[in-house]
């Protein structure tokens, strides 16, 4: 984990919130919030 994901993991659990935008699709399916939840990642759903 980069610092730019950790900052997405943070604010995501600080906002209460699972949804993010990232174009680091590997990473992010693996990532969990709450250490239970998966993002939701809007970028990829785009795609």
């Amino acid at each position: 984990m980069d610092l730019a994901d950790a900052s997405l993991v943070i604010l995501a659990e600080e906002l209460d919130s699972g949804k993010i935008l990232s174009v680091d699709y590997r990473d992010f399916n693996t990532y969990r919030w709450k250490n239970t939840e998966p993002f939701q990642n809007l970028f990829q759903e785009q795609m």
